[in-house]
């Protein structure tokens, strides 16, 4: 049983996707500064200054708060819709960027399909046969004239006209 499970866990796939999934950790990581850092600011500031992830709605509790943590803190149930929108952003980022990778990918296996390796076995063999017999046919002698197949055919057939 532990042979069967060493034989799984370093099977290709199973490496291909543990190093894929470490790299989509790390990646998280720069799509949620990016978002956080980069884009939400300005789009806060043409917005008049307005940070999308104080945007909430408390839906059960006493007063205002400046910020869903402190709403949180002081027992408040809230929609966090601001916090979503941010979430929204960095789906539409990951997304693209994977959809990017598979197009780079799938190029790549186009590059390096059946077409580069040559034609199929017995396509090339077929060929051969081909051209053996068209060097046979040119080698033999023609036929004298009267004589052989293709001429009786087309003597018959001009006289049938």
């Amino acid at each position: 049983m532990w042979r069967e499970f060493r034989d799984f866990a370093v099977r290709g796939n199973v490496v291909d996707l543990a190093v894929g999934l470490i790299l989509g950790a790390a990646f998280t990581t720069i799509v949620t500064s990016l978002v956080n850092d980069i884009i939400m600011p300005p789009i806060g500031l043409l917005l008049g200054g307005i940070d999308f992830s104080s945007f909430f709605v408390t839906l059960k509790g006493d007063g205002s708060y400046p910020t869903p943590e402190a709403a949180k803190a002081a027992g408040a149930v809230t929609l966090n819709y601001g916090l979503f929108i941010n979430a929204v952003i960095k789906f539409v980022i990951v997304a693209f960027a994977v959809f990017l990778l598979v197009k780079q990918i799938n190029r790549l296996k186009l590059d390096i399909g059946p077409g580069a390796a040559g034609p199929p076995k017995q396509e090339v063999l077929l060929t051969e046969i081909r051209d053996i017999l068209a060097a046979q046919a040119q080698t033999q002698t023609p036929p004298a004239a009267g004589g052989g197949r293709r001429a009786s055919a087309t003597a018959a057939k001009g006289r049938a006209g």
